[in-house]
């Protein structure tokens, strides 16, 4: 058994390995590709360390649940936009991110301006899978952006995968991954989080039917009602640009909820 799990983890890093990394640019706007006419990440040239896309602001709602984040980990480096935005403007994270494939690694710092490794952030060429495997309650945030030309990997989307991911996490740690909207397997996808998860799962849509953050808690959190999270990304908008009130909204409509709070599953 164990001989045919290294063979299926070399094989999965064969193929993202050989997934062809393109650049485009228009209006100002350059975007990388991996083996289709995806968009994978996106950057402003003339404001590299802000969020272009929607979706890597709604990552970034992590920070309306947890106000003491140390670390957070990162599978999938791609062009790096949530990376650097952490790197820029949150100064109390440190940041860890971990991807197979060295081109990518290289277009990240020559096209996207992602920066050379120092105290505040690490880029790791490595295997994602194995390096989750050998790191247990390191992470106070652990973000899955490992897409390919074809979607999540299947070992990406796992249940193992998704207990492994839990296990990352240090006590209170929140997990999020972006999810394809239009992906037939989202509710399976969405299912195994919630097992792994204790059912304490939100979601937020960024587009019809478009990406999905998905948000895992380690732990429930403490104050999920509606007026403590508008105060806390009023707060928050103070510092940075991300329309955090519109994705509280969002979450509310996004989950259940009531005129006061939101509720997870693990509430009922």
């Amino acid at each position: 058994m164990f001989t045919a799990a290294k063979k299926m983890l070399r094989g999965l890093a064969n193929a993202a390995l050989n997934e062809a990394v393109d650049v485009s640019e228009i209006n100002g706007v350059r975007a990388l590709h991996l083996g289709s006419a995806t968009v994978q990440s996106a950057m402003r040239i003339r404001e590299p360390f802000e969020l272009e896309l929607t979706y890597t602001r709604a990552i970034m709602c992590f920070l309306l649940f947890h106000n003491n984040i140390k670390h957070m980990l990162t599978i999938g480096l791609g062009g790096g936009s949530v990376a650097k935005y952490v790197y820029a403007h949150c100064p109390e994270i440190k940041g860890t991110v971990v991807e197979i494939n060295p081109r990518i690694i290289q277009v990240a710092k020559n096209q996207f301006f992602v920066p050379e490794n120092d105290e505040k952030l690490e880029v790791i060429e490595g295997d994602g899978l194995a390096y989750l495997a050998e790191h247990t309650e390191v992470a106070d945030v652990l973000f899955i952006d490992a897409f390919d030309s074809n979607g999540i990997p299947p070992d990406f989307c796992s249940q193992d995968f998704f207990d492994q991911c839990a296990n990352t996490l240090k006590e209170e740690g929140i997990f999020v991954i972006n999810l394809w909207g239009s992906d037939k397997k989202f509710d399976v996808y969405l299912a195994r989080i919630e097992q792994s998860f204790n059912q304490r799962v939100l979601i937020l849509r960024t587009g019809k039917p478009g990406n999905i953050a998905v948000f895992g808690f380690k732990q429930g959190i403490a104050d999920l009602r509606l007026n403590s999270l508008r105060e806390r990304a009023k707060s928050l908008e103070q510092t940075h640009k991300i329309e955090f009130m519109q994705f509280v909204e969002k979450l509310a409509d996004n989950n259940n909820s009531s005129n006061n709070r939101i509720f997870m599953k693990s509430d009922r």
